[in-house]
Protein backbone atom coordinates (compact mmCIF):
# COMPACT_ATOMS: atom_id res chain seq x y z
CA UNK A 1 0.00 0.00 0.00
CA UNK A 2 2.82 2.52 1.13
CA UNK A 3 4.16 2.35 -2.76
CA UNK A 4 0.83 3.33 -4.23
CA UNK A 5 1.21 6.52 -1.70
CA UNK A 6 4.72 6.91 -2.83
CA UNK A 7 3.57 6.60 -6.87
CA UNK A 8 0.79 9.34 -5.50
CA UNK A 9 2.97 11.60 -4.32
CA UNK A 10 5.09 11.44 -8.01
CA UNK A 11 2.32 11.73 -10.21
CA UNK A 12 1.64 14.69 -7.97
CA UNK A 13 4.35 16.54 -9.04
CA UNK A 14 3.53 15.65 -12.91
CA UNK A 15 2.11 13.01 -14.74
CA UNK A 16 4.70 9.35 -15.35
CA UNK A 17 4.70 6.42 -17.75
CA UNK A 18 5.32 2.81 -15.71
CA UNK A 19 9.09 2.75 -16.82
CA UNK A 20 9.72 6.59 -16.25
CA UNK A 21 8.39 6.11 -12.59
CA UNK A 22 10.08 3.63 -12.06
CA UNK A 23 13.23 5.75 -13.01
CA UNK A 24 12.27 8.55 -10.38
CA UNK A 25 11.40 6.23 -7.47
CA UNK A 26 15.09 3.97 -8.35
CA UNK A 27 16.44 7.92 -7.87
CA UNK A 28 14.97 9.13 -4.95
CA UNK A 29 13.54 6.49 -2.44
CA UNK A 30 15.17 3.12 -3.14
CA UNK A 31 17.48 3.57 -0.27
CA UNK A 32 14.02 2.73 1.94
CA UNK A 33 11.50 1.42 -0.25
CA UNK A 34 12.76 -0.52 -3.48
CA UNK A 35 10.55 -1.28 -6.15
CA UNK A 36 10.37 -3.86 -9.86
CA UNK A 37 8.42 -2.85 -12.54
CA UNK A 38 5.83 -5.29 -11.98
CA UNK A 39 5.02 -4.06 -8.25
CA UNK A 40 4.92 -0.32 -9.90
CA UNK A 41 2.53 -1.41 -13.23
CA UNK A 42 0.06 -3.22 -10.74
CA UNK A 43 0.11 -0.41 -8.41
CA UNK A 44 -1.01 2.17 -11.04
CA UNK A 45 -3.30 -0.47 -12.52
CA UNK A 46 -5.10 -0.51 -9.04
CA UNK A 47 -4.95 3.44 -8.20
CA UNK A 48 -6.58 3.99 -11.83
CA UNK A 49 -9.56 1.12 -10.80
CA UNK A 50 -9.78 3.21 -7.20
CA UNK A 51 -9.76 6.25 -9.34
CA UNK A 52 -6.79 7.83 -7.92
CA UNK A 53 -4.96 8.08 -11.41
CA UNK A 54 -6.08 8.27 -14.72
CA UNK A 55 -4.70 6.58 -17.59
CA UNK A 56 -4.10 8.40 -20.94
CA UNK A 57 -2.94 6.55 -23.96
CA UNK A 58 -0.85 8.52 -26.39
CA UNK A 59 0.16 6.36 -29.46
CA UNK A 60 3.82 5.41 -30.99
CA UNK A 61 3.57 4.36 -34.52
CA UNK A 62 7.06 2.10 -33.55
CA UNK A 63 6.49 1.16 -30.73
CA UNK A 64 3.62 -0.22 -28.21
CA UNK A 65 1.74 2.67 -27.10
CA UNK A 66 2.66 4.83 -24.09
CA UNK A 67 0.42 4.85 -21.11
CA UNK A 68 0.64 8.28 -18.95
CA UNK A 69 -0.58 8.18 -15.67
CA UNK A 70 -1.96 11.11 -13.87
CA UNK A 71 -2.92 12.10 -10.33
CA UNK A 72 -6.80 12.32 -9.66
CA UNK A 73 -8.44 15.23 -7.49
CA UNK A 74 -9.42 12.40 -5.43
CA UNK A 75 -6.31 10.71 -5.32
CA UNK A 76 -4.48 14.11 -4.24
CA UNK A 77 -7.16 14.30 -1.66
CA UNK A 78 -6.11 10.50 -0.31
CA UNK A 79 -2.18 11.04 -0.87
CA UNK A 80 -2.20 14.52 1.73
CA UNK A 81 -4.63 12.74 3.79
CA UNK A 82 -2.10 9.38 3.91
CA UNK A 83 0.86 12.27 4.33
CA UNK A 84 -0.83 13.72 7.12
CA UNK A 85 -1.56 10.67 9.58
CA UNK A 86 0.53 8.35 11.40
CA UNK A 87 0.60 5.14 9.20
CA UNK A 88 0.00 1.67 10.55
CA UNK A 89 3.13 0.23 12.25
CA UNK A 90 4.93 -2.29 9.51
CA UNK A 91 5.56 -5.76 10.68
CA UNK A 92 8.87 -6.15 11.97
CA UNK A 93 10.66 -8.71 9.93
CA UNK A 94 14.80 -9.20 10.03
CA UNK A 95 15.48 -12.37 8.52
CA UNK A 96 19.31 -11.98 9.83
CA UNK A 97 17.96 -11.50 13.18
CA UNK A 98 17.17 -15.20 12.83
CA UNK A 99 20.35 -16.40 11.88
CA UNK A 100 21.94 -14.06 14.87
CA UNK A 101 19.51 -16.18 17.22
CA UNK A 102 20.76 -19.47 16.01
CA UNK A 103 24.11 -18.80 15.87
CA UNK A 104 25.65 -20.18 18.38
CA UNK A 105 25.48 -23.41 16.96
CA UNK A 106 28.33 -22.20 14.84
CA UNK A 107 31.76 -22.22 15.38
CA UNK A 108 33.19 -18.84 16.57
CA UNK A 109 35.11 -18.14 13.36
CA UNK A 110 31.89 -18.92 11.48
CA UNK A 111 29.53 -16.37 13.48
CA UNK A 112 32.24 -14.01 12.97
CA UNK A 113 32.17 -14.64 9.03
CA UNK A 114 28.67 -13.82 9.56
CA UNK A 115 28.85 -10.92 10.83
CA UNK A 116 31.39 -9.35 9.32
CA UNK A 117 29.64 -10.45 5.95
CA UNK A 118 26.96 -8.50 7.26
CA UNK A 119 29.15 -5.89 8.35
CA UNK A 120 30.33 -5.75 4.80
CA UNK A 121 27.03 -5.82 3.05
CA UNK A 122 26.02 -2.36 5.39
CA UNK A 123 29.38 -0.60 4.50
CA UNK A 124 28.54 -0.83 1.03
CA UNK A 125 25.14 0.55 1.71
CA UNK A 126 26.48 3.15 3.34
CA UNK A 127 28.76 3.96 0.71
CA UNK A 128 26.11 4.40 -1.90
CA UNK A 129 24.15 6.68 0.73
CA UNK A 130 27.23 8.84 0.95
CA UNK A 131 27.13 9.16 -2.77
CA UNK A 132 23.84 9.82 -3.18
CA UNK A 133 24.00 14.31 -3.90
CA UNK A 134 22.82 16.01 -0.75
CA UNK A 135 23.22 19.51 -2.85
CA UNK A 136 20.83 22.15 -2.08
CA UNK A 137 20.30 22.52 -6.25
CA UNK A 138 19.27 18.66 -6.66
CA UNK A 139 16.26 18.12 -7.50
CA UNK A 140 16.03 21.79 -8.80
CA UNK A 141 15.71 21.14 -12.26
CA UNK A 142 12.74 18.84 -11.73
CA UNK A 143 10.99 22.19 -10.19
CA UNK A 144 10.83 20.30 -6.57
CA UNK A 145 10.85 23.12 -4.12
CA UNK A 146 13.78 23.38 -1.68
CA UNK A 147 11.46 22.64 1.64
CA UNK A 148 10.34 19.19 0.06
CA UNK A 149 13.81 18.31 -0.94
CA UNK A 150 14.69 18.95 2.36
CA UNK A 151 12.07 16.22 3.68
CA UNK A 152 13.63 14.23 0.86
CA UNK A 153 16.77 13.97 2.57
CA UNK A 154 15.42 13.73 5.76
CA UNK A 155 14.47 10.15 4.73
CA UNK A 156 18.44 9.23 3.55
CA UNK A 157 19.49 11.07 6.94
CA UNK A 158 17.41 8.42 8.87
CA UNK A 159 18.62 5.66 6.96
CA UNK A 160 22.22 6.62 7.51
CA UNK A 161 21.98 6.92 11.61
CA UNK A 162 19.89 3.72 11.48
CA UNK A 163 22.65 2.14 8.73
CA UNK A 164 25.37 3.49 10.98
CA UNK A 165 24.12 1.92 14.75
CA UNK A 166 23.28 -1.20 13.03
CA UNK A 167 27.24 -1.38 11.49
CA UNK A 168 28.57 -0.39 15.45
CA UNK A 169 26.48 -3.09 17.24
CA UNK A 170 28.06 -5.98 14.22
CA UNK A 171 31.63 -4.48 15.05
CA UNK A 172 30.82 -4.65 18.51
CA UNK A 173 29.38 -7.81 18.45
CA UNK A 174 32.25 -9.26 16.45
CA UNK A 175 34.61 -7.97 19.10
CA UNK A 176 32.71 -9.39 22.23
CA UNK A 177 32.98 -13.58 20.27
CA UNK A 178 36.39 -12.70 19.72
CA UNK A 179 36.55 -11.86 23.23
CA UNK A 180 34.69 -15.02 23.91
CA UNK A 181 32.24 -12.53 26.27
CA UNK A 182 29.44 -15.64 25.71
CA UNK A 183 31.50 -17.49 28.64
CA UNK A 184 30.70 -15.46 31.47
CA UNK A 185 26.34 -16.14 30.41
CA UNK A 186 24.09 -13.60 28.44
CA UNK A 187 24.11 -10.10 29.16
CA UNK A 188 22.25 -7.07 26.75
CA UNK A 189 24.64 -4.19 26.57
CA UNK A 190 22.77 -0.71 26.30
CA UNK A 191 22.76 1.16 23.49
CA UNK A 192 26.21 3.50 22.96
CA UNK A 193 25.23 7.29 24.11
CA UNK A 194 24.81 9.81 21.14
CA UNK A 195 27.69 11.17 19.86
CA UNK A 196 26.02 14.53 19.35
CA UNK A 197 25.10 14.21 22.90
Amino acid sequence: MSLEYAILGFLNYRPFSGYELKRVLDESIHHFWPADQSQIYKSLSRLADRGLATVEVIAQEDRPNRKVYHITQEGRKEFLQWVGRTPDSEELRKPFLIQVFFAGMLSDEEAIAVFEDKAAELRGVLERYAAIDDSPTHGEKAGVPPRERFFWYLTLECGTWAMQRELDWLEKTIERIRNKEYEAGPRILPPPQSKES
